[in-house]
């Protein structure tokens, strides 16, 4: 995994995502590389809090956790060299809803956030979910969420150096479609 890379996973629930950037990690650390976890999962209920507290026993003690539900920017420039996994980009983009950003403004953390990975020494894995393959959803707040979180996805992968969609465990590479559209001429 290059110094400088932005890797992106995308894909649905259980779709293989944090397994992928968990194992990637493990390899980094196997070669003597520090790991930081950047979670934006906050605790709202029992639930979540068993999730959290399953996702803590599952990584290695000697990783360092940073908990940022809103300033990804911030959390990456406080995190220590080497490898970054932020988990995860959707549950960011609802914690900014829930706290009232506007969607111009939750446009721009998203810039600021995806510039400030790609510009990090050390390889950062970014997970985050397609939220909008299914139908439209009923109401108003679902259909704003899933509106700016398609959002945050283009931005980060435009800024990612890879972009790997996740399905049962498997890996898709995509593509800029400008570059293979300039392969075809």
């Amino acid at each position: 995994m290059d110094e400088t890379s932005l890797t992106l996973l995308i894909g649905g629930a259980r779709s293989g995502k944090t397994a992928l950037a968990v194992d990637l990690a493990r390899r980094y650390a196997a070669g003597g590389g520090a790991v930081t976890y950047l979670a934006t999962a906050p605790a709202v209920d029992a639930d979540m809090e068993q999730r959290i507290a399953r996702h803590r026993r599952e990584r290695p003690a000697e990783w360092v956790t940073i908990e940022a539900e809103l300033d990804i920017a911030a959390a990456l420039q406080g995190a220590t060299p080497g490898m970054v996994i932020l988990d995860c980009l959707t549950l960011w983009t609802s914690n900014l809803i829930w706290h009232d950003l506007a969607d111009d403004e939750i446009r721009v953390r998203a810039e600021t956030s995806a510039a400030a990975a790609a510009g990090r020494r050390g390889p950062i894995v970014a997970i985050t979910n397609e939220v909008g393959l299914g139908i439209v959803p009923d109401n108003a707040v679902a259909r704003r969420y899933r509106d700016i979180h398609g959002w945050v996805n283009q931005t980060w992968a435009a800024r990612a150096t890879t972009v790997l969609h996740m399905v049962a465990g498997r890996a898709v590479r995509l593509d800029d479609p400008r570059t293979l559209l300039d392969e075809l001429r």
